[in-house]
């Protein structure tokens, strides 16, 4: 027969038991979500590691893209901007991996390119030669066989040189082509790219959240062409003490080689100046004339092999 004391002792276990459940069932329904954007970034991310062309071609940028993403989908309970900021780089990260290895799926398919026009050249070197030595049996054979063999010799000279000259073309079309995306102008110095207040914030040298889109095609240009170093010098209008234009104008040009950095240039490819308020292209008596003043202006300078004339 049950006593009280057992009876009591049953109901508080029944009782502790539905208390921990009644815990449980409260804490999951309160667990907190990812933050908004997280499933899309990481879609945009699984699209890219499973395309068989870019999917293997930036590991680094991939690994960097999936530590940000997998920071991004973690729940941010009472923090609402903090999840979005990082939802935010964690889309730049992706969009950083998917340039990379968009640059070097490119490279790798130039590169194959040049094997196969070896190839083609190594075969046309092996046609010559046989060519050469069926020129010989005609030759001995008769003058007009030899005579029809130096026409063919000659046809292909010119088609030779036809092809070098159409290479030649469509390699100074690409790079125009780059040029009028990136709205540079050609100078003695160089491609002279000029941006102006749209990188900062009136008074403040860290860029804009924006101001990475106007940066993109810079970035594009530097990766297909190594061979060119780039000088990034800040100016500023004349409102203000000399020597504060001086340090914010420095300022400002680091940002934008460190930015540079960060997207994979070579720091060694960059310098940065401040030139304070010494070099304006307008007058600084009108609100027009210190708008056009502040401004970076990005120097790329010529490969070492060209020599640019007025």
């Amino acid at each position: 027969m049950n006593s009280p004391n057992n009876s009591r002792r049953r109901t508080g276990k029944i009782l502790a038991v539905a208390t921990a459940v009644s815990f449980v069932l409260a804490a999951c329904s309160s667990t907190p979500q990812s933050p908004e954007g997280a499933a899309e970034v990481r879609s945009k991310l699984t699209r890219l590691q499973s395309d068989p062309n870019l999917g293997t071609r930036a590991p680094l940028a991939l690994q960097e893209a999936e530590t940000a993403v997998r920071l991004a989908e973690q729940p941010v309970a009472r923090d609402a901007a903090l999840g979005a900021h990082r939802v935010y780089m964690a889309d730049r990260k992706v969009e950083i991996a998917v340039a990379q290895a968009g640059t070097r799926y490119s490279e790798d398919q130039r590169a194959k390119l040049a094997d196969e026009r070896d190839r083609a050249r190594l075969d046309a070197r092996t046609l010559e030669a046989d060519k050469a030595r069926a020129d010989a049996g005609a030759a001995r054979a008769g003058a007009a066989d030899a005579a029809r063999m130096a026409s063919a010799d000659a046809d292909a000279a010119r088609a030779s040189a036809a092809a070098a000259a159409s290479a030649a073309a469509q390699q100074a079309d690409d790079l125009q082509r780059q040029i009028d995306a990136l709205q540079a102008k050609v100078t003695d110095r160089g491609l002279v790219l000029t941006l102006g207040d749209v990188l900062f914030t009136s008074g403040r040298a860290d860029l804009k959240v924006g101001a990475a889109s106007n940066l993109d095609r810079l970035v594009a240009f530097l990766n297909q062409n190594p061979n060119r170093n780039v000088e990034i010098e800040g100016h500023t209008d004349s409102v203000g003490a000399d020597d504060y234009n001086q340090a914010l104008s420095q300022r400002r040009a680091d940002s934008v080689k460190s930015f540079l950095v960060q997207q994979g240039i070579s720091g060694a490819r960059l310098s940065a100046s401040g030139m304070g308020e010494h070099r304006p292209v307008a007058a600084n008596e009108s609100a027009s004339g210190r708008q056009q003043n502040r401004r970076v202006e990005i120097i790329i300078g010529n490969p070492p092999d060209v020599v640019t004339s007025n």
